[in-house]
């Protein structure tokens, strides 16, 4: 099982192009073992398309329905745990909650992290595929 940063979620239900073929790849030989997407993923896509910087072809209730329910998708709660390391985690990271909460996801549940988030990826506390 893995974690699907938001970008990369949002990507791979709207077949979208920005999503390369090895990451491609990588979700479709792990969809039988569980794609796990935060919570706040949910929240983050819904806000983004409130600030108008996300364009969706349908409704944002249509695309959620369908992305919650896409092959392997395990919508991981946010618990209180996570929102706790989402506080202390180890090093510097961004300020940017939703980043926050997603690698305290990955983190807490011990799983890699799917993204490319250049701040992500060069966080070393969090294990990234």
């Amino acid at each position: 099982m893995m974690v699907l940063d938001t970008h990369i979620w949002v990507w791979w239900v709207d077949e979208s192009p920005q999503l390369s073929e090895r990451h491609s790849q990588l979700i479709q030989a792990n969809e039988q073992s569980g794609l796990g997407v935060s919570a706040i993923s949910c929240w983050e896509v819904a806000k983004l398309v409130e600030y108008g910087r996300l364009r969706l072809d349908g409704s944002i209730e249509e695309w959620m329905e369908q992305a919650v329910t896409y092959p392997g998708i395990e919508v991981l709660a946010l618990t209180p745990r996570i929102a706790i390391e989402s506080t202390k985690l180890p090093g510097t990271f961004h300020r940017d909650p939703a980043d926050q909460l997603i690698v305290a996801t990955a983190r807490v549940y011990d799983l890699p992290l799917l993204t490319v988030d250049r701040l992500i990826l060069d966080y070393p506390h969090v294990r990234i595929l």
